[in-house]
């Protein structure tokens, strides 16, 4: 016979874990502070042993022991059936809609020609999309999934490769020269443009060195113009303003329709950013947040060779 007693005191256990306060907790699940912290000491009494570790500060002031971390698993599954239950109960679909967080310049550069796809394989799910080029915080809902740029380690959330970057020269078509073959002295001798947002660890290179692999060995020119926001470097190039370094994967389309030109193509700078479907373990296990996950692995490249 099931006993469903310790219910409030098993969703406050769960929800304190997720924020790591008893006010975070409080704030979900629409009670106070007081009034969660008494149903985890409840549960503490009820199994004999203090469930967190409690320290004066820091942002993660409560962590879960490690049996109850053993236990959080199953616990938090549960409750997410009985959720489930609940809205089939109403004659709702059970968490139908999928929220996609990613860049500006990925969305309108890799996902969105691929989304009818989704669609289509998966009539029943509703995908929302929040670009924002902010790391939006997964672990606590403020999307179910994302797709991030950088080294693939993120506090909260599981990271699965999807696709690697690399760096190349673009340009408009209209500044290609009239006569003779694109160089690395044309290129230098352009408005060169520079993308001024912050890659920690990607090794990301300046004009100085791209140009320097393409064989130029005289200084390069300080003129130029810089931009600290991606997509407006890109927006840029398009316009004709100059010749931009860029990453690969945002200019896939414009390369495709021809308003940018990839300029020495043979030229190939590999970055150690790749692109992550990032997403926590909360969410991955919703059927709906779990489709959408595999999905975008099916798109993903494979591996790189050991070399």
């Amino acid at each position: 016979m099931r006993s469903l007693t310790r219910l409030k005191s098993l969703h406050a256990l769960e929800a304190t874990a997720r924020h790591g306060s008893f006010v975070g907790a409080a704030g979900e699940l629409g009670v106070t502070p007081a009034a969660v912290g008494q149903l985890v000491r409840a549960l503490e009494e009820w199994v004999g042993y203090k469930l967190f570790h409690r320290t004066r500060t820091g942002t993660g002031r409560l962590t879960l022991v490690a049996e109850a971390r053993e236990a959080l698993e199953d616990i938090a599954q549960g409750l997410d059936r009985l959720e489930a239950g609940l809205m089939a109960l109403q004659g709702q679909r059970a968490r139908s809609l999928v929220v996609v967080t990613a860049s500006q310049a990925l969305v309108a550069n890799w996902l969105l020609g691929r989304l009818d796809e989704f669609a289509a394989a998966n009539p029943a799910i509703d995908v929302r999309l929040d670009v924002a080029d902010r790391v939006i915080d997964l672990a606590r809902g403020e999307a179910d999934i994302g797709i991030r740029c950088g080294l693939g380690v993120w506090p909260g959330v599981t990271a699965a490769r999807l696709m690697g970057e690399e760096i190349i020269a673009v340009c408009h078509r209209g500044l290609l020269p009239a006569e003779g073959a694109v160089t690395a002295g044309w290129i230098a001798a352009q408005t060169l443009i520079h993308d001024g947002t912050p890659h920690p660890g990607g090794e990301f290179p300046a004009w100085e060195d791209w140009l320097a692999r393409a064989g130029l060995n005289s200084p390069v020119a300080s003129r130029g113009l810089t931009i600290n926001a991606t997509a407006a470097v890109i927006q840029a190039a398009i316009a004709a303003r100059g010749v931009a370094l860029v990453r690969k994967a945002f200019v896939t389309q414009e390369l495709e329709s021809g308003r940018l030109v990839h300029l020495l193509p043979a030229l190939r700078w590999p970055v150690s950013w790749g692109y992550y479907v990032v997403a926590s373990p909360k969410a991955l296990r919703r059927r709906e947040v779990r489709a959408f996950h595999d999905w975008l692995l099916t798109r993903a490249d494979p591996p790189p060779a050991q070399s």
